[in-house]
């Protein structure tokens, strides 16, 4: 694992997108008091729900954010590329402790304690945070009477991270999981843990190929691993992003949600 100032030095180094200088205002948590502020102020956020446009959708898409994000911050990048008869929910880590970040609250989906692809993982944290997303997935199909098949799941990083992790277990086949700039958490469990069920899942993995954080050898491993089981999984570079997103890979995810959600 690299020393917090070495991993912060390569956040200075990283891709100048609007994503990049979130996570380095908030590792830059330097003192107990300024942590303590962060956390106050993020545990006032809320879920963003953004409708259809005609308020009655026929699908759902789960965004989770990334490290000390929160769902706003995707939100309105998604609702351009969203379709309009389709309803969009960013929920928002609880904020909790981060080891990696010398213990400082942040919102977080759950504990890292490496950047290294075989480092200690929480995988008791991995699957509470799947359970609240596998939680809005049932409402949508009980309260909303969208079926598995018209949710799409997506994240970036470590929400990336927990998209794959839930969709890929899932009971059922979801309409496909968008997966930027991630891993597949606890791969140690597969291919055990997979869902026989989702073998035919859409998945579009995407990586910029100069990430400093997500290193761009971690996403192609896990490509080759999902590819072992997934018979509908595309796996896309970019060469010139680090680990943020640009106007070509969305323009690829607006793609796949025409493709896996199509209008009804």
């Amino acid at each position: 694992m690299q020393p917090i100032r070495t991993f912060f030095n390569s956040i200075k180094d990283a891709n100048e997108s609007c994503f990049v200088p979130i996570l380095r205002r908030y590792f830059s948590c330097t003192s107990v008091s300024q942590a303590r502020h962060f956390q106050r102020t993020m545990s006032g956020s809320r879920d963003v729900i953004i409708e259809a446009k005609d308020g009655k959708h026929s699908a759902t898409i789960i965004f989770m954010h990334g490290l000390g994000d929160t769902g706003h911050g995707w939100a309105d990048t998604l609702r351009q590329i969203k379709p309009d008869y389709v309803k969009l929910i960013c929920p928002t880590a609880p904020v909790a402790p981060v080891s990696l970040n010398m213990g400082m609250p942040m919102p977080s989906w759950f504990d890292l304690f490496s950047l290294e692809s075989d480092g200690l993982e929480d995988g008791d944290g991995v699957k509470k945070s799947s359970e609240t997303i596998v939680s809005l997935i049932e409402k949508e199909k009980s309260s909303h009477n969208i079926p598995a098949n018209r949710i799409l799941l997506g994240g970036f990083s470590q929400g990336g991270a927990l998209a794959l992790h839930t969709g890929v277990r899932y009971t059922e086949k979801l309409a496909g999981i968008i997966a930027f700039s991630c891993w597949l958490p606890l791969h140690k469990e597969y291919p055990g843990a997979f869902n026989e069920k989702c073998k035919d899942l859409a998945v579009l993995q995407c990586h910029g190929e100069v990430d400093p954080l997500v290193m761009y050898d971690w996403g192609v491993r896990t490509s080759n691993l999902l590819k072992n089981f997934l018979t509908d999984h595309e796996f896309k570079s970019y060469p010139n992003m680090g680990h943020s997103s640009c106007d070509e890979e969305l323009k690829d995810a607006q793609k796949f949600i025409l493709r896996v959600l199509p209008e009804k």
